[in-house]
């Protein structure tokens, strides 16, 4: 009997998330983003991370094995390939940018609250960057 409780407690229900990212603008470069699994770690830790490159005004991000729970992401389009987030000489950035929900920050990134949202099926994710 233990034998079985061991193995239902380590198979976690796990979903795919499919971000679907269209531009608008730039037809080159790269989409990097970074998920968050949850508030804590929102803007700190990375739970999981993907670099995927522009291709006829596409990228899909495709995550595997996701468990059931809360999310967020931000992400921004690599433009030059540079492998970080271009700003002016103020701090804002030049490439464009965003988080999940389209939420946008203003004098700093959004909330989780905002971003936050829920993975208990597979999911896919439209986002258009202009």
């Amino acid at each position: 009997m233990a034998s079985l409780l061991t193995i239902s407690a380590q198979e976690k229900e796990t979903f795919t998330l499919t971000i679907e990212v269209s531009i608008t603008k730039y037809d080159k470069g790269s989409i990097l983003l970074a998920l968050y699994n949850s508030k804590e770690n929102y803007m700190e830790k990375t739970y999981r991370s993907s670099n995927v490159s522009v291709k006829d005004k596409k990228a899909v991000i495709l995550f595997e094995n996701i468990e059931k729970g809360s999310y967020g992401f931000s992400f921004f389009h690599d433009v030059n390939d540079n492998k970080k987030l271009d700003t002016n000489f103020v701090g804002i950035p030049k490439e464009p940018y965003g988080f999940s929900n389209n939420q946008k920050g203003t004098f700093g990134p959004p909330k989780y609250e905002a971003v936050a949202f829920e993975v208990n099926e597979n999911k896919t994710i439209t986002l258009r960057i202009k």
